[in-house]
C-alpha cells in the first residue's frame, strides 16, 4: 500500500520521529514508509500512541487498493492446471488467477472481488432503517465472498459434481432439480467488533492446551492416564498417555495441532492477523511482505504490497474495535433467556468467557502454538469497553459461544473439495458468536436464514436436540427467546469521529 497510508505516516513521522525520504512515481502520490521496527520503537516510547496506530490501520481497513499498489494478480498461468490433479489450487489459487474477461484485476468469484476491507465490512446495525453504516460492520448478502469454486452451474443443467476439465466438454446427463450446483464456500461477512477479547481468549486457550500436551509427554506422567483438554470452561477432548512420551490426541472441535482458531466461518485462523494475511490475497490479490519479502511471487510489477508495518497497524485497529453489549432487560427478555439456558442453547453458545489477562499481547512474527511469543505491545481491553472479571486480573467476554468447531447437520454442509482436500469437515462451522446478532441480519454462514427464528430452524447435527427443543414451544416461548436474543446488539456508533474509543 503506497498511498493515504503513507502521506498520513509521513505526518505523524514529522511529529514523533526521523523524517523518512518520500518516493515519488507517474500517476502515484508521494510515498513513505513506516516500518516495523519504527513501529515497534514509536510505540514502546510513546513517540506513537495506540491512537495514532490505530488511525494508520483504520486508513489501511479502508483505503481502495488500486494497481499501484499491488491489486490484482498477474499473468493468468495455463501451466498451473499441471498441478491440479496433484492436489493444489491450479487455477483458483492466489497469485495468478484467471480474472473477468482478461481484465486482470477482478473477477468476483474466487476472490478479486473488492478494493477494501470496508467494502464487506460496512453494517453496524442492519435493525434500523436506513441501516446504521460504519467501518468494521457486517455485510450483506452481496458482499458474501464466493470462495474457490471450480464449478457454478446456474442453469441447473449439470451433474453436481462436474469438475471442468480444459477442452472438455462433460457427456453427463441433465439433472434439472431447482438447485444451482456450486462446490465452494459462499460466505457472509461478519462484524469485527471485540476481536480482541476473542483473540485473547484464544491464545490463552492455545497456550493451556499446549502446555496439556507437554503434561502428557512428561516421562513422570503414568501411562495409561486421561488428560482431559479442558481450558476456560471449554472442553477440546482428551489426550491418552502410553508412557514414554508416547500420546494420542483426541481432539474435539479443534484440530489435532490443538491451535485454537476462532476467526473464519470454519474457524480455520488463529488471530485477527493470520485472517487478514489470507484476505489480502483473496479478495485484493495483495500480497503481504511477510510472506513473500521482496518476491513479486504474483508477477504483477509491485513488491511488498502491504508491509509488515502496515499489517501490524490493521491488527491493531482490529483488536480495538469495542464489544458489543447486551441492551436494557425486562421480564419478557429474562424469560427468554431462561428459555435458552433450558433448551441447551448455552452448551455452545456459551454467555460469557473470562480472560487471565487485562491486556492482549501482540506478536509478529505469530507462531500459531507459541501465542505469547514475539510480542511488540499490549492492547488494554478494558479501553475496547470490556468489563474486568469479579478478581480484577482479566475481563469478561459476553459473546455466547465456545471458540470450537460444531458439525451442524448435513443441511449446511458445503462441497468445498474441488481442487484441494477442505481441511475442515464440509459440515463442521466455528460456534457463532451471537453478541451483536439483533443487527447482523442475515443469519448463519452464508446469509441464507432472514430471520432469527429460521437462523435456529436450520440448526442441525450438534445442535438438533435443542432445536428439536426449540420447535416443541409454544409460540409465545419462542417469541421470548428471539425477544431476548434482540437484547444482544452491536456497539452503539463505533465510528464516531474515526476513533470511537479515544485510543
Amino acid at each position: 500500500m503506497r498511498r493515504h497510508l503513507s502521506l498520513t505516516c509521513a505526518a505523524l513521522l514529522l511529529l514523533a520521529l526521523p523524517a523518512v525520504a518520500a518516493v515519488q512515481s507517474p500517476n502515484h502520490e508521494a510515498t513513505t514508509d513506516l516500518t516495523q521496527d519504527v513501529l515497534v520503537e514509536g510505540l514502546e516510547s510513546g513517540k506513537i500512541s495506540c491512537t495514532e496506530a490505530r488511525q494508520l490501520g483504520l486508513l489501511v481497513f479502508s483505503t481502495p487498493f488500486n494497481t499501484l499498489d499491488g491489486l490484482g494478480d498477474g499473468p493468468f498461468d495455463i501451466w498451473e492446471w499441471q498441478d491440479w490433479e496433484d492436489g493444489h489450487l491450479g487455477p483458483i489459487g492466489f497469485g495468478h488467477r484467471p480474472t473477468l474477461q482478461g481484465n486482470g484485476v477482478f473477477l468476483r468469484v474466487n476472490g478479486l472481488d473488492s478494493q477494501s476491507c470496508n467494502e464487506c465490512h460496512s453494517i453496524v446495525r442492519q435493525s434500523t432503517l436506513p441501516p446504521e453504516l460504519g467501518l468494521g460492520g457486517v455485510g450483506g448478502v452481496a458482499q458474501n465472498a464466493i470462495i474457490q469454486p471450480s464449478m457454478i452451474d446456474v442453469a441447473d443443467s449439470w451433474d453436481d459434481r462436474v469438475h471442468y476439465v480444459p477442452n472438455h466438454v462433460p457427456d453427463l446427463p441433465m439433472d434439472i432439480d431447482g438447485v444451482a450446483d456450486y462446490n465452494g464456500r459462499f460466505s457472509n461477512p461478519p462484524f469485527l467488533y471485540g476481536g480482541g477479547g476473542v483473540e485473547l481468549l484464544a491464545k490463552e486457550m492455545t497456550y493451556d492446551l499446549q502446555n496439556l500436551v507437554a503434561l502428557a509427554k512428561d516421562t513422570t506422567t503414568p501411562a495409561g492416564a486421561v488428560i482431559p483438554l479442558e481450558t476456560h470452561g471449554v472442553n477440546f477432548g482428551y489426550i491418552v498417555v502410553y508412557g514414554g512420551g508416547q500420546i494420542e490426541i483426541h481432539p474435539d472441535g479443534i484440530g489435532k495441532d490443538l491451535v485454537v482458531r476462532p476467526f473464519g466461518r470454519k474457524g480455520e485462523q488463529f488471530s485477527m492477523r493470520d485472517f487478514d494475511r489470507g484476505a489480502m490475497q483473496f479478495h485484493f490479490g495483495i500480497q503481504p511482505e511477510e510472506l513473500f519479502g521482496e518476491d513479486d511471487e504474483d508477477r504483477d510489477g509491485v513488491t511488498r504490497e502491504v508491509s509488515i508495518a502496515e499489517m501490524s497497524v490493521l491488527h491493531l485497529f482490529s483488536v480495538t474495535n469495542p464489544r458489543p453489549f447486551r441492551d436494557k432487560m425486562d421480564d419478557t427478555t429474562d424469560a427468554g433467556l431462561e428459555i435458552f439456558r433450558m433448551i441447551g442453547c448455552t452448551e455452545c453458545h456459551k454467555e460469557q468467557l473470562v480472560t487471565r489477562a487485562l491486556a492482549l499481547p501482540v506478536s509478529y512474527p505469530e507462531i500459531p502454538e507459541k501465542p505469547f511469543a514475539n510480542v511488540y505491545y499490549e492492547v488494554d481491553l478494558k479501553k475496547a469497553n470490556f468489563d474486568k472479571d469479579l478478581h480484577g486480573t482479566g475481563v469478561i467476554v459476553p459473546l455466547f459461544a465456545d471458540l470450537k468447531r460444531h458439525y451442524m447437520g448435513p443441511d449446511l454442509e458445503e462441497d468445498f473439495d474441488a481442487f484441494h482436500k477442505a481441511t475442515v469437515g464440509q459440515g463442521e462451522f466455528t460456534t457463532a458468536r451471537l453478541w451483536g446478532v439483533a443487527d447482523t441480519e442475515p443469519y448463519l454462514h452464508d446469509g441464507r436464514a432472514t430471520t432469527l427464528h429460521q437462523a435456529i430452524l436450520m440448526h442441525g447435527g450438534e445442535a438438533q436436540t435443542a432445536r428439536d427443543m426449540y420447535d416443541a414451544l409454544p409460540d409465545a416461548y419462542q417469541m421470548e427467546l428471539i425477544a431476548f436474543l434482540k437484547m444482544l446488539r452491536a456497539p452503539i456508533k463505533p465510528n464516531e469521529d474515526l476513533l470511537p474509543l479515544g485510543f
